[in-house]
């Protein structure tokens, strides 16, 4: 007899040797709990475009930086949309799901984000720092990623890169959501080990911090991260929005946090194949 549960893809590089993280610990975990309401299969991420037909959602993970498999990235996305394949996080989202040009945008509109040019003739509008960071628009996991003195920004090819002043910050910290409802935040308060991770309890304006990317972004089903740096003068700036496969870090969290996370990642789920409404920027 057919099972009456809906029927998830779950995409996962569980082979990635990411720095300073396991992504496979973390999709057995996920996919243990996720298996309690759902019929779940796991595939490599080369693999979703073959297989994710007659899936009620195909739901992205771990999966490693795209830029490694850009063009069946690009087939996997166009393949969704024609088929209305229901993707989890869905694939409107503006963040680092479509590159890291967002920065410019948020830069522009002036919102707290690190300055961010791409432009030889815009290197003006940078504060005048001794060293900058030079990264692809279309980078991950810090790969590319470059630091370079300031005399050295008028000999840069410009067109596929940012460059933004290198921040002296006090710590990084990240905060996590489901749909547009806040979960937890984690922060690095050694700025040598960013994936050296402990609970952090955000302050009133820390959180309105991160949701206003959030509310920004057009992801109303999936996960996000709010990634941003305490700057010395106690700002937070935005460095990243993780809007594509952001890992969780849940090894850190207490099992109460944990299952929390679980709970409201199995509501989103269901939310976005049909079975029950959420409301996405409230929680339930």
């Amino acid at each position: 007899m057919p099972s009456a549960r809906p029927r998830v893809l779950y995409v996962s590089d569980l082979a990635y040797p990411a720095k300073g993280r396991r992504y496979c610990d973390e999709d057995i975990f996920l996919t243990s709990r996720l298996r309690e309401e759902f019929d779940l299969a796991v595939c490599h991420p080369l693999d979703a475009s073959a297989l994710m037909t007659g899936f009620d959602a195909v739901v992205v993970r771990n999966s490693g930086p795209v830029l490694h498999y850009q063009a069946e990235y690009d087939a996997f996305r166009k393949q969704a949309v024609l088929e209305g394949v229901r993707v989890y996080n869905q694939l409107s989202g503006k963040g680092d799901m479509a590159g890291k040009g967002y920065l410019l945008e948020l830069t522009a509109a002036g919102f707290p984000v690190i300055p961010t040019i791409d432009r030889a003739d815009d290197l003006g509008r940078l504060p005048d720092v001794d060293t900058y960071v030079v990264k692809p628009k279309l980078g991950a996991d810090s790969i590319g990623l470059e630091f370079v003195p300031r005399d050295r920004l008028p000999e840069l090819s410009y067109g596929n890169i940012l460059v933004q002043p290198r921040i002296d910050f006090r710590y990084e910290v990240s905060f996590y959501f489901v749909d547009r409802t806040f979960q937890y935040a984690l922060y690095a308060p050694r700025p040598d080990e960013r994936w050296a991770l402990e609970p952090y309890e955000p302050t009133g304006p820390d959180r309105e911090f991160a949701q206003r990317f959030v509310d920004w972004n057009d992801i109303a089903y999936g996960i996000q991260r709010v990634d941003a740096c305490r700057a010395p003068d106690d700002e937070l700036l935005l460095v990243e929005l993780e809007d594509l496969n952001p890992y969780l870090s849940l090894d850190v969290l207490s099992p109460d946090a944990r299952d929390a996370f679980v709970s409201r990642m199995k509501t989103s789920l269901r939310g976005l194949i049909g079975q029950e409404t959420v409301r996405a920027s409230h929680g339930v």
